[in-house]
C-alpha cells in the first residue's frame, strides 16, 4: 500500500465513486421497473456494486488511506 502514488489513489477513489453511481442508478432503474424478474436482476446488480464499494472502502480504511 505504501507504494501507491497520489495519482493511483485518485484513480481508486474515482472507481469507488463510479461504483456508487452505478449502484444508485441500478436501484433507481429497479424502482421504475414493473417487470418483477427484471427488477430482481437490477437489484442484484446494484447489490454487487454496493458490495464492491464496501470491499474497497474496508481495504483502504484498514490501510489508513481513505477518510
Amino acid at each position: 500500500m505504501a507504494g501507491l502514488t497520489m495519482k493511483e489513489l485518485a484513480f481508486i477513489e474515482d472507481e469507488i465513486r463510479a461504483e456508487e453511481i452505478t449502484a444508485k442508478t441500478m436501484n433507481w432503474c429497479a424502482s421504475q421497473c414493473n417487470d418483477m424478474e427484471l427488477k430482481t436482476v437490477l437489484e442484484e446488480i446494484a447489490e454487487q456494486h454496493q458490495l464492491r464499494i464496501a470491499e474497497l472502502s474496508q481495504y483502504f480504511n484498514r490501510a489508513g488511506k481513505l477518510q
